[in-house]
């Protein structure tokens, strides 16, 4: 098989990936300048890689330029996550990043005070998106065969902080998205702070 990251243009490896027809890559990284490599768990995606992000053995050290990852950490146990973030600060080159969304427990906890467990908060490509879903993984997904979508841990802004400084990056920027949802920018220790510029519009 040829190497999958063997091209001149930088490459965003995008973790999770899920089903092509409901891609959600930042436009940031569909540029010219850039090319995707699918991972995913799921065979049934038809990604480039198929693995566990907690052990990414198709990859070689350090010949990754972004790592995106979206509601990917949730997933796992929260013994593992440190393993996964180990993983991606091994792949990744010494000027690279990851750039992290996933679910802030916070706001969600604000709604479920309020007993707004099963409002409709918002409507995604997978359907309606309520608290619950948000706490324990989307149920219809679940129910439709998918026990991978079940959510088994969870983040703050200050936690999830915590984990990417304890995993080794240099600098780790998160805050609160607009979606109840976290994002993070984490750096490795050559990477440009022209970065911060280039990822602006995803994280603002």
């Amino acid at each position: 098989m040829n190497d999958p990251t063997s091209t001149a243009a930088r490459i965003v490896l995008n973790v999770g990936c899920g089903d092509p027809m409901n891609d959600r890559l930042p436009p940031v990284f569909r540029t010219p300048g850039w090319r995707e490599v699918r991972y995913d768990i799921e065979p049934a995606y038809q990604p480039d890689l198929i693995g566990s992000i907690t052990q990414i053995d198709q990859i070689r050290d350090a010949c990754i330029d972004a790592i995106w990852s979206s509601h990917n950490l949730e997933h796992l146990d929260s013994f593992d996550v440190p393993r996964a973030l180990a993983e991606f600060r091994r792949i990744l080159r010494p000027d690279g990043f990851a750039l992290i969304t996933l679910p802030d427990l916070r706001a969600i906890a604000r709604l479920v005070v309020e007993d707004r467990l099963t409002d409709t908060l918002y409507e995604s490509s997978a359907g309606p998106i309520r608290p619950l879903d948000i706490l324990f993984g989307h149920q219809d997904s679940i129910q439709r065969g998918q026990p991978y979508m079940a959510h088994r841990t969870g983040f703050t802004a200050s936690s999830l902080g915590a984990a990417l400084v304890e995993a080794g990056f240099e600098e780790v920027m998160v805050h609160e998205g607009s979606r109840y949802d976290l994002w993070a920018l984490a750096t490795m220790p050559d990477t440009p702070a022209s970065i911060l510029n280039e990822m602006a519009s995803v994280i603002a």
